[in-house]
C-alpha cells in the first residue's frame, strides 16, 4: 500500500482516539511501546493547510468580502471579550504534550525517538507561535493538566519567555527530524522553513511594534536568515521554471501531482481515486463571499518592471487595460480578459454583483468539468519561494542585503515569469511613493528595497494566507481601514470585458428598466445589462459616484483599526472568570 494512502487511513483512525481524553483513553503502558505506536500518534495530530487557504485573504486588503470575518467585525462594531470568544483553545496542545510525556517508553533507538519528539515539538512551536500572534503573553504549559491543577490558575508568561521556548522547540526539531519522511508529512526541511518563518515574524514584529518594548528583534532575524540559508545551501529545492512564463507560476496551484515538484517542500496531496479530495471552486471564484481587490491589482508591476501606480491615469483604467503589459503573475492569479471558463469555448465575461469587486480569482480555481481534476488538485503547503523571500527580507531588515542576495532570491522568482531584475541601488534611490505611503514606518538606507520585497511577497503569495500575518507584523493594520474597491467604470455605457474591443455589457442608470429585448453587439451576442447607482440603493452594481460612474463599491461602513489593541485579540471573558490571574492584552476589556 502506498505510504500516502496508509497515512491517510491511520490519521483518520487515530483522530477518533485523540478526540477522547488522552489520560483516560490512551494508556501509556499499553500504547507507547513501538515505533509504529509513535508514528500512529504523531500522524494523528498531522494538520496540513489545504485549499481553503485560497479563501483566507478575506481578512486583508487583497480582497473584499461579504462574510463576517473577525477583523472586519472588530473594526466595524463594538468588539469585546464577551463578543470575541474564539481562539482560546488548548486541546491540541494537550495532545502534543501527552505524547511528549510518554514517547520515551518506546523500546526503540534514541534517534528514532528524537525524530518523533522533534515532530511533536515542531507542532507545539506552531501552536504557541499562532497563540502568541493572537494574545502575545500566554500561560506556558509543557505537560498535560487535570482539573484542579494549580497551573490552570497561573499568571501569564511574558511573550519573550514563550518565544524563547518556541525557538528551543524548533531548534530541537531541526536537529532531530529526519529528512526522509513519507509524502505529505513534514520532514527536516519543512521544519527548518517553519523555523525561518516564525523567526522572521517575531523579528519584524519586535522591530515595528514599539508597544512590546522588546529590543532583540535582530536576534530572530538572524535565525530566519540562517535557517533560510541552510535550505538554500542544501540545493534540495528550486523554483518551478520550465521556461513558460505565462503558465509556470499558475501550474503550482492547478497541478494534479506536486509530489515531485522541486519547489514544493511540503505537499497536501489530493486524489479522488484514493478518496482524498477537496473542491473549492464554488467559493473561490469571486462571486460567493470574497472577490479580489483593486488595490491588489494595482500592486503588480508593469511587464518592463516599472510601477503601474506611476502611470498618470492608473486610477481610472478599466478592466481590460489593467491587464495589459503587467507582471504575468497577475493573469495567473486573477481571471483575465480572453480567459475561457470550461466547458465554454468563448471568452468569459466577468460577472458583476453588488458588494463584489467584479474581479474573479484564478488561483485556487480548477478550470475543468472533470470530477477527478476538480477534486484532485494538490495544495503546496510550503514552497521554496517562501524560503527565498524570507532570506531576502531578513537580510534587508538587518541591513546586510546586497545585489548578489537579490539575484539568488527575488530575481529567481522574477525570472520564472520573465520579469526584470530587482536592483538594490535603484530601489533605494527611488522608493515607491505609494508603498512608502502604505508603510511610513519603514526608514533607513534600505527603505526602497524593503518596500519592493514586501510587494514581491504580496504578489507571489496572493491568496495563500500570508498577507494578514504580514500586515500585522509590519504594524500596518491601518491599511485594513480602507474599504476594498472594484473595477472602474467612468459612466453609463457599453464596455468590453474580454479584450476584443467589442462591448460585452451595458451599464444603465438605476431606475431605468432593463429591456426584454437586449441590444446585441456586432457578433450578434446580447449585451449583459446592469443598473448602476449608489451603495444600498436598488441598482444591481454600486459605483462610488452612483450613476455617474466610479469604482465598484463593496461596503460603506467605517472601519477603525485601533492601535495597538487590534493587533491582538481578547481573552474570552469566561476564561478570565475562571482564572483571574489572566490579563487582557493591550486595552481589551
Amino acid at each position: 500500500m502506498p505510504l500516502i494512502i496508509l497515512l491517510s487511513i491511520t490519521a483518520a483512525c487515530n483522530k477518533d482516539f485523540l478526540d477522547r481524553t488522552p489520560q483516560t483513553e490512551v494508556t501509556p503502558e499499553v500504547f507507547f511501546n513501538t515505533e509504529e505506536d509513535l508514528s500512529l500518534y504523531i500522524n494523528g495530530i498531522l494538520d496540513l493547510a489545504n485549499r481553503n487557504s485560497y479563501l483566507n485573504d478575506q481578512s486583508t486588503d487583497n480582497a473584499a468580502t461579504t462574510a463576517a470575518v473577525e477583523i472586519k467585525t472588530i473594526m466595524t462594531g463594538h468588539a469585546s471579550s464577551q463578543t470575541i470568544s474564539s481562539g482560546w483553545s488548548w486541546e491540541r496542545l494537550r495532545d502534543i504534550n501527552y505524547f511528549l510525556e510518554n514517547y520515551t517508553r518506546a523500546n526503540i533507538s534514541e534517534e528514532i525517538k528524537n525524530h518523533y519528539a522533534g515532530l511533536a515539538r515542531y507542532y507545539r512551536a506552531i501552536f504557541y507561535s499562532n497563540m502568541v500572534k493572537r494574545y502575545s503573553d500566554l500561560p506556558w504549559y509543557d505537560k498535560t493538566l487535570s482539573p484542579g491543577d494549580e497551573a490552570l490558575h497561573a499568571p501569564l508568561s511574558a511573550r519573550a519567555e514563550i518565544m524563547s521556548k518556541v525557538m528551543e522547540d524548533l531548534d530541537f526539531a531541526v536537529k532531530n527530524v529526519k529528512e526522509d519522511v513519507p509524502t505529505g508529512t513534514p520532514g527536516k526541511w519543512a521544519v527548518q522553513l517553519m523555523q525561518a518563518k516564525i523567526a522572521l515574524h517575531e523579528g519584524t514584529y519586535r522591530k515595528y511594534h514599539q508597544e512590546l518594548s522588546l529590543q532583540n528583534g535582530n536576534d530572530f532575524l538572524k535565525i530566519a536568515e540562517g535557517a533560510a540559508n541552510e535550505i538554500i545551501k542544501s540545493e534540495k529545492f528550486s523554483i518551478h521554471n520550465t521556461g513558460n512564463p505565462e503558465d509556470d507560476y499558475a501550474a503550482l496551484f492547478e497541478s494534479q501531482d506536486l509530489t515531485s515538484n522541486k519547489e514544493v517542500i511540503l505537499v497536501n496531496a489530493f486524489d479522488q481515486g484514493k478518496n482524498v479530495t477537496q473542491n473549492v471552486n464554488s467559493v473561490v471564484f469571486g462571486d460567493y463571499e470574497q472577490s479580489p481587490s483593486r488595490d491588489l491589482v494595482q500592486a503588480y508591476l508593469m511587464k518592463d518592471g516599472s510601477r503601474y501606480t506611476d502611470l498618470t491615469n492608473y486610477a481610472t483604467e478599466g478592466f481590460v487595460q489593467e491587464f495589459k503589459d503587467r507582471d504575468p503573475r497577475l493573469s495567473q492569479t486573477l481571471i483575465y480578459p480572453q480567459w475561457k471558463r470550461q466547458p465554454g469555448s468563448t471568452a468569459y465575461v466577468q460577472r458583476l454583483n453588488k458588494n463584489f469587486t467584479g474581479y474573479h480569482q484564478r488561483k485556487g480555481y480548477v478550470n475543468s468539468t472533470d470530477q477527478n481534476s476538480l477534486n484532485g488538485v494538490d495544495f503546496p503547503v510550503h514552497r521554496y519561494a517562501e524560503v527565498l523571500l524570507i532570506y531576502a527580507e531578513a537580510k534587508a531588515e538587518l541591513n546586510t542585503l546586497n545585489q548578489a542576495d537579490l539575484n539568488k532570491t527575488i530575481n529567481v522568482l522574477r525570472k520564472r515569469v520573465d520579469m526584470p531584475d530587482l536592483l538594490l541601488t535603484a530601489s533605494n534611490t527611488n522608493p515607491d511613493k505609494k508603498l512608502k505611503s502604505d508603510f511610513p514606518n519603514v526608514t533607513g538606507s534600505n527603505t526602497g528595497v524593503i518596500l519592493e520585497i514586501r510587494r514581491e511577497r504580496r504578489v507571489e503569495f496572493a491568496f495563500e494566507n500570508t498577507r494578514y500575518d504580514d500586515l500585522m507584523r509590519w504594524n500596518a493594520g491601518k491599511l485594513l481601514e480602507k474599504i476594498p474597491e472594484g473595477m472602474y467604470f467612468p459612466s453609463i455605457g457599453d464596455y468590453d470585458l474580454t479584450g476584443d474591443a467589442i462591448p460585452d455589457i451595458k451599464l444603465i442608470p438605476e431606475g431605468q428598466t432593463i429591456p426584454s429585448e437586449r441590444e446585441k453587439n456586432k457578433l450578434g451576442i446580447p449585451l449583459v445589462y446592469y443598473t448602476i447607482g449608489e451603495f444600498n440603493g436598488a441598482a444591481g452594481v454600486y459605483l462610488s459616484k452612483g450613476s455617474k460612474g466610479g469604482s465598484m463599491v463593496t461596503d460603506t461602513r467605517t472601519r477603525t483599526f485601533v492601535e495597538p489593541m487590534h493587533y491582538y485579540k481578547p481573552i474570552p471573558e469566561n476564561q478570565i472568570l475562571l482564572n483571574p490571574n489572566l490579563k487582557q492584552p493591550f486595552g481589551w476589556k
